[in-house]
Order: structure tokens, then C-alpha cells, then sequence
């Protein structure tokens, strides 16, 4: 065994102690999580007859608390939350609807992403649209387009909410089994009888005014934390001859440093490299788990401000090992295209090199 290989294996055993849920710590996050939601959700409303800028300030707290109900769900579809698949799946299910994404449906794709994450070779399902210079520059037009409109911010943050957790989590996936399928449905229709009864009892306008917002920052705060947790410039991505789980999951994601407030809201998935390398660490423990495994120390950390940079991060660079923006690419190529071939063995003449544009 290779010297590399059993320095993985000491770090998954390091962690490995973290492995195990304490039911008391998940009963307590349950009550700490779903009490002020719904009592920050009521004042949300109840603030309409004073002033709709309360309302907004009241729901963007709001959102963190959905934000934070979303990392139970999470948990839940890695068995990571209850010993019990059964209580994992019931708790999972129903913050699912509160969040708008079905479980059994998610769990499937998500378990897909930490298996194949920065894997260049098994993209395409629960992960970010990710291509490499080389793919962008030879893709025909129609499909540059797209994955620049795809890319953008205001595209990816904005119409990204409505997208993903209005639209695309509606659906089940090709190929779904009966019992995934049948939960989608049940999500579904949990969901409509949930907000056609709140449309009764307020109003469909007051509905709209409250939940709204909430639905919309915690969407954006929720893509964003996915996003940015993994398109940090020296991220990791190899194809599969060369791909390692362990390096995929301690450099391949970051170490998001927030505030404290901002992490207990998002239930410390800023210690993301933790989560990657063992995801049956439950929320609660990840910061133990990062503070007592030294060589998880070293994984790239990003603050609120630093991370702000991945905004500019759309395309892998194969050679260079890290992401580029749009603008540093087309550089790159220009110069690749500009620069005179070497002169073959023998003499000959020297033609310039072909142009690399797509």
C-alpha cells in the first residue's frame, strides 16, 4: 500500500469516532430549529399590519431558520441524524416540505455527488454545470451560450430558487424507483395542501407577501452555500484514473469560516471538508471533528468577504488545476493561438499554431 493511500486511511480513522448520533443533541436541534421557524413565521405575518419593511426583516431571519431546517433534512438523507432509518426518513420527509425538496429524490442525488465529487468524469447529477476550458472552447456556439447564462450570477442566485426548488425538484429523475417516485408525490402534494390551507386562513396575498421572501432568500442562501463551497480557485477536479475521494473531499471543498451566529444557522456546513470526508458526522459534531483531526486544518478556508471571489470562477483549468473566469480563459487561448509552432527536427518552416477557439 502506497504511503499516500495509508495517510487517507489514518484521516478517515481519525474522524471516524464522530461517526454517531446522539439522539438528545437531535431532539434538541429539532425543537431550537422548527419552534422559532414557525413562531418567526406567525410574527412574519403579524407584522403586516405594521410595516412590510418589518416583514422583510422578520423573513430573512426566517430564512435562516429554513436554511437550518434544511441541514436536519440533509443529515437525514445521510442516516447521519437518527440511528434509526426509519426516524431518518419520517423527520427527513417532512423537512423536506418545509423546504420544498422531496427525500427520497435528493437523497439518491445527493449520495451521487459525494461519490463522484471533482470527478471530471461523473458529472451531471447532484452537482453544479462545471466544464473545463478545453470543453468550453470547443463546444459549438448554442451551447457556450447557454452554460454562460447558466453561469451568471443573477441567473444561477436569482432565477436559481425558482428553478431548482420550485421546478426541477417536482419531477422525479428517469429511471426513479417506485418508492422514490411515490415520496416526490407525496411531497408534492403535502406541500399544495400545506399552502392552500395557509391561502385559506390569511389570505393568498398575505401568503405571497410573507412566505415569498422567505422562499426566495433562503433558495439563494441555500445554492450559494452549495456553490461556493466547492468553486474556490484551487479547488480540486481529476478525471477518474486520477481521481481520490479523500483528496476530492479535503481539497475539493472548503473550510467556510463564518461567524458564529451564521454558523449555528447553518448548522456548521462551513466545516464542509469535514462533511465530504465522512458524511455520517452529524452537524452538531463537525467542528469537533475538524478541531481534533490536524491535518483537516490545512483544507483552504474562505471567509464571507474572500468567498465572494467565486462569482468570477466559471471555468476549470485542466493544466493550471483551478477555476478561471471567462475572461482569463479567452487570454489564455488568444496567447495559445498566437504563439509560433517550433520549427520540426530537420528545418522546415515554422507555421503558426491553429486557432483553439470554439
Amino acid at each position: 500500500m502506497s504511503q499516500t493511500k495509508q495517510l487517507q486511511l489514518q484521516l478517515k480513522k481519525e474522524v471516524a469516532p464522530f461517526e454517531k448520533t446522539n439522539a438528545s443533541a437531535s431532539i434538541k436541534q429539532l425543537v431550537n430549529t422548527l419552534l422559532p421557524l414557525f413562531g418567526l413565521w406567525y410574527a412574519a405575518y403579524a407584522s403586516l399590519s405594521v410595516s412590510y419593511w418589518l416583514t422583510l426583516a422578520i423573513g430573512i431571519l426566517t430564512s435562516g431558520f429554513v436554511i437550518r431546517t434544511f441541514i436536519i433534512f440533509h443529515d437525514c438523507c445521510h442516516g447521519s441524524f437518527f440511528k434509526n432509518k426509519k426516524a431518518n426518513a419520517i423527520i427527513g420527509t417532512i423537512t423536506g416540505i418545509l423546504t420544498h425538496v422531496p427525500y427520497a429524490q435528493w437523497k439518491y442525488s445527493h449520495a451521487v455527488h459525494h461519490a463522484s465529487s471533482g470527478n471530471l468524469d461523473k458529472r451531471g447529477l447532484g452537482d453544479i454545470w462545471i466544464l473545463t476550458t478545453a470543453e468550453y472552447a470547443s463546444a459549438p456556439l448554442l451551447r457556450r451560450i447557454a452554460y454562460r447564462f447558466y453561469r451568471h450570477p443573477l441567473v444561477m442566485f436569482g432565477l436559481g430558487p425558482i428553478g431548482v426548488f420550485l421546478v426541477q425538484y417536482r419531477f422525479n429523475r428517469k429511471g426513479a424507483r417506485r418508492k422514490e417516485r411515490l415520496n416526490t408525490y407525496i411531497t408534492n402534494a403535502s406541500m399544495a395542501a400545506l399552502y392552500a390551507l395557509l391561502c385559506w386562513a390569511i389570505g393568498w396575498q398575505a401568503f405571497v407577501l410573507v412566505h415569498g421572501p422567505i422562499f426566495f432568500v433562503s433558495g439563494l442562501l441555500g445554492i450559494w452555500l452549495f456553490y461556493v463551497q466547492h468553486q474556490f480557485e484551487d479547488s480540486y477536479f481529476e478525471n477518474e484514473d486520477e481521481w481520490s475521494y479523500v483528496k476530492a473531499a479535503v481539497e475539493g471543498s472548503s473550510y467556510y469560516k463564518l461567524p458564529r451566529v451564521l454558523q449555528w444557522i447553518t448548522g456548521n456546513i462551513g466545516f464542509h471538508h469535514v462533511h465530504h470526508l465522512s458524511p455520517k458526522v452529524p452537524n452538531y459534531y463537525l467542528e469537533k471533528a475538524h478541531n481534533a483531526t490536524p491535518p483537516l486544518h490545512q483544507a483552504t478556508t474562505i471567509t464571507l468577504r474572500t468567498s465572494l471571489q467565486s462569482l468570477r470562477f466559471r471555468l476549470w483549468d485542466e493544466e493550471g488545476k483551478k477555476f478561471v473566469s471567462f475572461g482569463e480563459a479567452r487570454k489564455r487561448y488568444r496567447s495559445a493561438s498566437q504563439k509560433p509552432a517550433q520549427a520540426p527536427v530537420g528545418g522546415g518552416p515554422i507555421r503558426p499554431a491553429a486557432d483553439s477557439k470554439g
